[in-house]
């Protein structure tokens, strides 16, 4: 039974909150909807090494709910000082095992899982039972020989209208840069190969498949051959996964080293 509700720690203070005075913190508006009766909390980037990583879980004991002035008296400017929050207590405050790491970098939001599931996993996606399609690429490609580069980085430029002034001022709109990152690429002499590798629980909804459409159609326009496998494929057609991205290969030319991350 899939009770065991995962949490965001925002910060180093929340953790602080956690460990000594056992309680956390979910915004009345984003609230689950599915009961549970456990909470995982993972740890973000920004806890830096101890980061991206699931160490703590318990059990709630009680349950109210406050504003969140009444939960921190001394934030009266707080923009969500009369927000309503569900505060939940806990007896104890459990540390598994070993701790559940991000390896593949994912965002991590409210999700769901069971406590066998929390108490065994190494990784954040086998919480939710997700398939690690992308390490199964990467490392045939690897026995194979391949350089490939894994959650590479690339940098998008807004395209910018003429007459638009592109220097700052009163009234000029200023258009950031688009980050997207791959979950493998490879770089060739005659140009690089993005592969994505879409899970279906993640890559089936129809706001997920547009902004798929998206990142393909800004990477092409940079001159990047984009491949898209499925997990289906993966799992039961890797070879036939991997002759699609050598005769991208052998069309763009001879393989150069893999690229670090940026």
């Amino acid at each position: 039974m899939k009770n065991v509700l995962v949490g965001v720690l925002k910060s180093r203070n929340d953790l602080r909150i956690l460990l000594e005075e056992k309680w956390y913190r979910i915004p009345r508006a984003f609230l689950p909807k599915r009961e549970f009766t456990h909470i995982a909390f993972y740890q973000p980037i920004g806890f830096g090494k101890s980061g991206k990583r699931i160490v703590y879980y318990g059990r709630v004991s009680k349950r109210e709910v406050k504003k969140r002035i009444e939960l921190f008296p001394h934030e009266l400017s707080h923009a969500r000082a009369y927000d309503d929050y569900l505060k939940c207590t806990f007896r104890t405050i459990e540390k598994l095992k070993q701790p559940i790491r991000n390896v593949v970098p994912r965002r991590v939001s409210f999700g769901f899982t069971d406590l066998k599931t929390l108490r065994s996993a190494k990784d954040i996606l086998e919480l939710y039972h997700v398939a690690p399609t992308e390490q199964i690429i990467e490392n045939v490609l690897k026995n194979l020989g391949i350089p490939v580069t894994s959650q590479y980085r690339v940098s998008v430029k807004p395209p910018v209208a003429k007459g638009v002034p592109k220097s700052s001022g009163a009234g000029v709109v200023h258009l950031k840069n688009k980050s997207y990152r791959l979950d493998l690429a490879i770089f060739c002499t005659k140009g690089n190969i993005a592969i994505e590798c879409d899970n279906r629980k993640a890559h089936s909804g129809k706001i997920q498949k547009l902004k798929d459409t998206q990142k393909d159609t800004a990477l092409k326009a940079l001159g990047w051959r984009v491949i898209r496998l499925t997990e289906e494929d993966i799992l039961t057609d890797t070879p036939s996964c991997i002759s699609r991205i050598r005769k991208q290969i052998t069309a763009l030319g001879t393989l150069q080293l893999s690229m670090s991350f940026q």
